[in-house]
């Protein structure tokens, strides 16, 4: 008795049904789940900026916590260049359709919205955009008493992004906080500890001159007003000084800074905010004296108008 001949045709058809089936539904599925994730993207962006605030505590807080929490702040975008806001006719007059979506990482993107650092590029992130996302905290008196400065920088394996927060006279670090990295966990990853980005605290920006006066050391050499390195992460800790260096500087947010500082009547070079910074940050900060770890980073590598946004 012969055999059945194989239908090639039906197997085939077969297949490709199969295909076009898990095909919709896998479309389906990540329609629907967009909404939810572009959700939590925002709760966790928003999330960051307070603990780098000190406004939020991830140990006893919750998620109502932070939408309360960032009702006090207003969203506004500066000319990184010039350091004046945009408000809403100049946002559209420069391609910004919305101050709430713009997210400067994707502007880096676009020519016409960001320049090309070439050589100049002590953080290694290529283009700088000309237009940046920045939080602001005001006072009953409507002045600023926190500013949250979005900021990014390659570390090791990577770009590492976060943000740093300003006190009221644009010069004190209020803290820090970092929400996307590559870094090595127990090496470099340390740089989200809260025992590390504690050690911001209270540190100056700027010297009476206005030139950048804090960054990472190497580890285990404190330097005052500077911050210790992580033991092991060498080149983190490089990619963060430089990082906080450039964004610092006359390339990021100082000529914004200085323009703040202008019209609140806030001067480097007073007795009052020279008096503002922690006494005890003049004898730097050593974490890596209490957690010491004995393999490098490197040898790791080789082995292995004023809208508010919700």
């Amino acid at each position: 008795m012969s055999k059945p001949k194989s239908n090639n045709t039906k197997t085939i058809s077969v297949a490709l049904t199969l295909c076009l089936v898990c095909s919709v539904l896998v479309s389906a599925a990540a329609v629907g789940l967009k909404p939810a994730q572009v959700e939590n993207a925002r709760l966790d962006r928003n999330k960051n900026i307070l603990v780098a605030a000190g406004m939020f505590d991830p140990a006893s807080d919750t998620n109502e916590d932070v939408a309360e929490r960032f009702k006090d702040f207003d969203v506004e975008i500066v000319d990184l260049n010039k350091g004046n806001y945009l408000d809403d006719d100049a946002l559209k007059s420069v391609g910004i359709d919305d101050r709430n979506a713009y997210d400067a990482s994707q502007a880096t993107k676009n020519q016409a919205l960001s320049d090309d650092l070439g050589a100049n590029d002590p953080a290694s992130i290529g283009r700088k955009p000309k237009y940046a996302k920045v939080y602001v905290k005001n006072d009953d008196a409507g002045q600023p008493e926190l500013v949250v400065l979005p900021i990014q920088g390659y570390g090791l394996w990577g770009t590492i992004y976060g943000f740093l927060t300003l006190e009221s006279d644009m010069n004190t670090i209020k803290g820090i906080s970092f929400y996307e990295h590559k870094e090595t966990p127990g090496l470099g990853a340390r740089i989200e500890e809260p025992e590390w980005r504690a050690t911001w605290s209270g540190i100056h920006s700027y010297d009476e001159n206005g030139n950048v006066a804090t960054g990472v050391t190497k580890a285990g050499n404190p330097k005052e007003n500077w911050i210790d390195g992580i033991s092991g992460a060498t080149l983190t800790s490089r990619g963060v000084s430089n990082m906080i260096q450039f964004w610092l500087g006359e390339q990021g947010y100082k000529p914004y800074l200085d323009a703040l500082r202008e019209q609140n009547g806030k001067k480097l070079d007073s007795a009052e905010v020279q008096a503002s910074q922690s006494p005890y940050k003049k004898l730097g900060q050593n974490l890596n004296q209490q957690q010491m770890h004995p393999v490098t980073e490197l040898t790791k590598a080789t082995s292995a108008s004023h809208g508010k946004e919700a």
